[in-house]
């Protein structure tokens, strides 16, 4: 085998809390993990010539050093003394900088990867662990599925696999500073209202999705809604046309709504077309490992 072609699947969180902030700056957190079926496609392929070389379909998207996957292949080659080049190529349908682990999840795609393509016999729980050097979010779009993510990400718990419904996703087109929404929610963090993470959890476990809805919260979105009003009129939109509930993905911009029909989720993602608000707009469904 000299090249591998995987799926990189987005996620979104059905409840996002900010629990503290420790000492290095890092912010505790409790969130609901959940991979949903929206997917780069990432293939790493073996090269002639030494080095990593990357290759995207988006023209902003760094090539270099500063990319995920770069860091990912550079740090797995580094450990295992790979002297062999590797061609990675990005196809992007995961929207950038979306709060949805885009550039996490194709990192997680190029470990598994190169795991692979040279035989290193490194198990999941071992990626993860050097996934976690990379980013955060790392561990978690090795393992998918849905899971509680505490501490700064990296302390991962599956849970009940999520019920089956449909997700549509609508990213406005503008950006939004990760840094810059923890730094202002910190100025703010006595005030905001905290998501109920444990009653979620039992939600999922009955597979109630109406109540889950109702215990869905990001506390992100009382910093990000107000910089950018955009994100609430989405959301309202998606209310208006019968989703269950509607909610900001991890620090934003991306909203997304859960359906119970298929046929309801296209009727509205044809609401947000015709208002102009999006930039991008998927229906898609949830992924479970079981």
């Amino acid at each position: 085998m000299n090249e591998i072609n995987l799926k990189a699947l987005a996620k979104i969180n059905l409840g996002l809390d900010v629990t503290g902030i420790r000492e290095d700056g890092y912010h505790e957190v409790s969130m609901i993990m959940q991979t949903i079926n929206l997917y780069d496609r990432i293939t790493v392929k073996i090269a002639k010539a030494d080095g990593i070389f990357i290759e995207t379909n988006v023209k902003y998207i760094p090539v270099g050093p500063k990319n995920l996957c770069y860091k990912a292949a550079q740090l797995l080659m580094e450990e295992f003394n790979i002297t062999q080049g590797v061609k990675i190529k990005i196809d992007k349908h995961i929207p950038v900088a979306a709060g949805m682990a885009g550039g996490s999840t194709d990192a997680a795609a190029v470990l598994y990867a190169i795991n692979k393509l040279f035989d290193l016999g490194l198990n999941k729980k071992q990626l993860m662990e050097r996934g976690v050097k990379i980013g955060a979010d790392v561990p978690y779009c090795l393992m998918r599925g849905t899971a509680l993510a505490e501490g700064i990400g990296e302390k991962l718990s599956p849970i009940h696999p999520m019920m089956k419904c449909f997700v549509l996703i609508a990213k406005p087109p503008v950006d939004v500073s990760t840094k810059q929404v923890y730094t202002d929610l910190d100025a703010k963090f006595d005030k905001v209202k905290h998501p109920d993470i444990p009653a979620l959890i039992k939600d999922i476990e009955s597979q109630d999705l109406k109540s889950l809805c109702l215990h869905m919260g990001n506390v992100l979105e009382e910093v990000t809604i107000p910089l950018h009003p955009e994100i609430a009129r989405i959301k309202n939109i998606m209310m208006e046309n019968g989703a269950a509930g509607s909610m900001m993905s991890g620090s934003g911009p991306t909203v997304f709504g859960l359906f119970e029909s298929e046929t309801t989720a296209y009727d509205a993602k044809a609401k947000l077309t015709e208002s102009g608000l999006c930039r991008n707009i998927y229906v898609t469904t949830v992924f479970n490992n079981k």
